[in-house]
């Protein structure tokens, strides 16, 4: 069976699956019966100097579902698909919603709204990736940390080279009267090699790739000759004196930032007052120079959907445009609890419940080069690692431990660590000054280079 047919009976085993739960627990008195049911595969294994330290595969296959009677809401999920497994995953939701207590916001998505198809092929599958064996895997890492050690003799030691890969199909079906499936894979290499600095130090840095298709991976070599590269630029860091300096974010510690205004924009935080932009819509929450968007149609990246958790179609959605915050990501329990309809942004675990997420969350890149902007900014920091968790959601207060290297005169004069960068989240997304144009959909949540034009470093006194 060639692998196209073989994921579509994969998918239509899921969706009978699903069907027959639906349809069992409706008949047992439930209002509403919603069951997601999942298979796949995942695969990670990593080599330390040249050997393999670590094999782990295993597969799945389970079901969760939603069951909703009279504002009762339960929740259940089972990996057992036996007869007599699926006859108790169904009774144990109708007995739990019996007793749930009741919530008026409880509830499906509005039927209107429920989509139709037919569904566009993101071609979020590659058969190739999901068919990686554990020996094509170790060869991949090992491959990536070879060329790692072998690029400078500085590289004393290495903390790995990781290769991993999922795939996996899944179908939802909804008493509502939706019907949907598709399959995906994700692959991505990681390599950490270690270099000795003076006083004993060791020095690790890292690089990686990762996509959705095996052939779009940057090469292995590649990955592990960048991550030396990285590694032996910290040599010699050092503190700097405490101050207020601009700091310039690469894409990864950017997409740190970004996450955290992730957070901030769900409906689910906005209900439960937990986000410092409750009451800011409308509002400039940034610079006029951050847009930003929510979209889960974008061709192959990870995290890109044709229908969300509650079988609404996906849709884009600006967030932020030119700094103003347009609108919250919303599933339609949040949308009723904040009297506005769901944006499409539903997610829905595997066992059964259902929130508000991102898709592929960006930031949108400009036309300035990320080179200019280090070259235009006259002193400040540039952060590549940020260390710890210092973030509080309703104040919007940030704090977080940093590395990278100090900027003097546009160029990057020496490597530093042991810093802190601190300001509130709503003061730094308003003071960015510069968005870079190297925006990469390595993860689903993506953001350039962006610079803010002032921060507290807190380094040596």
């Amino acid at each position: 069976m060639t692998a196209p047919n073989r994921l579509e009976t994969e998918i239509e085993e899921l969706k009978n699956l699903a069907a027959d739960v639906v349809r069992r627990a409706r008949a047992g008195g439930a209002d509403v019966a919603e069951a997601i049911a999942r298979s796949g595969s995942e695969l990670s294994t990593k080599v330390r100097l040249g050997e393999p330290e670590l094999v782990e595969e295993a597969s799945h296959k389970s079901l969760g579902m939603r069951v909703i009677k009279q504002g009762r809401v339960a929740l259940t999920s089972t990996s057992d698909l036996t007869a007599r497994g699926l006859d108790r995953f169904v009774r144990d939701a109708l007995e739990l919603v019996d007793i749930s207590q009741e919530d008026p916001f409880a509830g499906p998505a509005d039927p209107s709204l429920i989509a139709t198809g037919p569904f566009p092929d993101l071609e979020l599958y590659d058969p190739k990736g999901g068919d990686v064996t554990a020996a094509e895997a170790i060869d991949i890492a090992r491959r990536g940390e070879q060329a790692a050690r072998d690029a400078d003799p500085r590289i004393t030691n290495s903390d790995g080279a990781t290769f991993s890969r999922t795939a996996g199909v899944f179908a939802l079906v909804l008493s509502g009267g939706f019907t949907g499936g598709y399959a995906g894979s994700y692959a991505s290499l990681v390599v950490s090699p270690v270099a000795d600095d003076e006083g004993g130090k060791k020095r690790r840095g890292f690089h990686w790739t990762a996509k959705r298709h095996l052939d779009a991976l940057d090469a292995p070599e590649a990955v592990g000759r960048e991550a030396t590269r990285r590694t032996l630029r910290k040599l010699g860091a050092r503190k700097v004196p405490t101050c207020e300096a601009p700091v310039v974010f690469d894409p990864d510690a950017a997409r740190a930032i970004l996450g955290l205004l992730a957070g901030a924009i769900m409906g689910s935080s906005i209900w439960r007052k937990s986000s410092y932009l409750v009451g800011r819509e409308g509002t400039r929450v940034a610079s006029d120079l951050v847009t930003i968007v929510d979209d889960p149609l974008v061709l192959r990246a990870p995290g890109s959907r044709p229908f969300d958790g509650e079988g609404l179609a996906a849709r884009k959605n600006l967030v932020v445009e030119q700094g103003i915050l347009k609108t919250y990501l919303c599933d339609s329990y949040s949308g009723r609890k904040l009297g506005r309809a769901p944006t499409g942004s539903a997610s829905r675990g595997g066992g059964g419940g259902v929130g508000p997420s991102t898709s592929n969350f960006m930031l949108l890149p400009t036309q300035t080069k990320a080179a200019d902007i280090v070259k235009s900014t006259q002193r400040g920091l540039y952060v590549t690692e940020m260390m710890g968790f210092g973030y509080n959601s309703v104040t919007g207060d940030f704090s977080r431990g940093a590395s990278g290297f100090w900027i003097e005169n546009g160029e990057l004069a020496f490597p530093v660590s042991e810093v802190t960068i601190s300001l509130n989240l709503d003061q730094l997304w308003q003071r960015i000054d510069a968005v870079g144009d190297d925006l990469d959909l390595r993860s689903s949540t993506a953001s350039p280079t962006l610079r803010i034009s002032s921060m507290t470093i807190a380094g040596s006194s």
